[in-house]
């Protein structure tokens, strides 16, 4: 049963940072490409970056390019955002999914709120 539960979020002032943690089960994580998303209020669930089972490739939204950093541990089945410079577009429900340009499972986990205020 793939699972996905992710970790991290908060509230933060504009500028600040977060680092944001997804542990994945049910598939071949160390294999897999794999990806964040984000949906605010009123809005539909968006690519944030991806990330290749290489760990060499990137997909990023144009929104984060540059203040925004993805990076995974496949001994952990982790993903990680790391999260610079926030703003308060950023405020958003943060999810994580299998996939490099869209997501491969139906199933989402709970997701982290992260919101961005002062």
């Amino acid at each position: 049963q793939v699972q996905f539960v992710e970790s991290g979020g908060g509230l933060v002032q504009p500028g600040g940072s977060l680092r944001l943690s997804c542990v994945a089960s049910g598939f071949s994580f160390a294999m897999s490409d794999v990806s964040w998303y984000r949906q605010s209020s009123n809005n539909e669930r968006e690519l944030v970056a991806g990330l290749s089972g290489d760990g060499y490739g990137r997909n990023w939204a144009d929104s984060v390019k540059g203040r925004f950093t993805v990076s995974r541990d496949d001994e952990r089945n982790t993903l990680y955002l790391e999260m610079n410079n926030l703003k308060p577009e950023d405020t958003a429900v943060y999810y994580c999914n299998a996939g490099y340009y869209s997501p491969r499972f139906d199933t989402w986990g709970p997701g982290t709120q992260v919101t961005v205020s002062t």
